[in-house]
Formats: structure tokens, sequence, C-alpha cells
């Protein structure tokens, strides 16, 4: 396996691979289907697999999940709507999806 080594300028296997997954993830978040689908040619011409492919969007979703819920708890903080919603990480916190 290549390593995150880097000489004279030249980019890893590793280092592409995984921005591209950063990638992924990025474009699941934000909801943007046609960087998802752009992203996910260069992932596959880079030798990302499927499976690593949906584990980064999966992950992305779940964070994403999280935010939501933690804005959901603020506002009903807030307008006194005595509902609260467990985050997917487990976490209790209202104003954060990492705790």
């Amino acid at each position: 396996m290549e390593t995150a080594k880097v000489r004279s300028g030249e980019r890893t296997l590793v280092q592409d691979k995984t921005e591209i997954l950063i990638a992924i993830g990025a474009a699941t978040g934000t909801n943007c289907i046609p960087c998802f689908e752009h992203i996910y040619e260069k992932a596959i011409n880079a030798g990302v697999t499927l499976e690593e492919i949906k584990r980064a969007s999966d992950i992305a979703a779940q964070v994403k999940k999280g935010a939501h819920i933690a804005l959901t708890n603020v506002i009903n903080e807030l307008t006194e709507v005595e509902e609260h919603h467990d985050l997917p990480c487990g976490e209790t916190a209202n104003k954060s999806c990492c705790g």
C-alpha cells in the first residue's frame, strides 16, 4: 500500500483517494447532485471502491442528520416546544451535533 508521503511535488494514490472521499462527503452533505456525479466518476477512475464511496456518503449523511436534529432542538427550545430529539452520535447537547 502506498503511503501519503509526497516527494518533489508528486501526489500519491492514497492522497488522491482521500481527497476524493472528502469531496464525496462534501457533495453529499450539501445535496449537490451534479457535484456528486462529477466526483463519482473521478472516484471510479482513481480506483475508489463502491463500498468506500458509499461509506463516505453515509458518514456525511449522519453528520448532516445530526446537525439538522441539533438545529431542531434549538428551535424547539426557543419556541418553548418541549420536544427533544437524540442526536445520532449519542450525544444529548442541544447546540452541537458533535457534543
